[in-house]
């Protein structure tokens, strides 16, 4: 399996968000890797993601429990923003007891996702 290019550490109201970084070029790398986060992250509340690869081109957006729209779909709109192709940007999330609302969530999802392409 690739290796993470970049990880980055947030805390927002108590919640811990993990962001990962990985160069892929097709959809069997990103399964592997949300495979193998699940299992270091057992008690994670939730791993949302994006990608976006080139040829053939796909993109997807998983909010993996989240409110619709709230954190795969912010995730993938920084991953266009700033042009990249054949990336998965995963998003582990610790829930720390603070409901973020809707707004919040898109703020910390997107915020963790700029860090770790830069």
């Amino acid at each position: 399996m690739k290796e993470f290019a970049k990880t980055v550490e947030f805390i927002e109201k108590k919640s811990k968000f993990l962001g990962y970084l990985l160069p892929c070029e097709n959809a069997e790398e990103i399964t592997e890797a949300l495979s193998l986060l699940k299992t270091l992250h057992k008690k994670a509340t939730h791993i949302c993601y994006a990608y976006s690869l080139k040829s053939p081109f796909a993109e997807k957006a998983v909010d993996d429990g989240e409110p619709s729209g709230t954190a795969g779909r912010p995730i993938l709109s920084v991953i266009q923003k700033q042009n990249k192709q054949n990336v998965c940007i995963f998003v582990v999330r610790y829930f720390g007891g603070v409901k973020l609302g809707a707004g919040g969530l898109v703020r910390a999802y997107s915020k963790v996702a700029s860090e770790v392409l830069k």
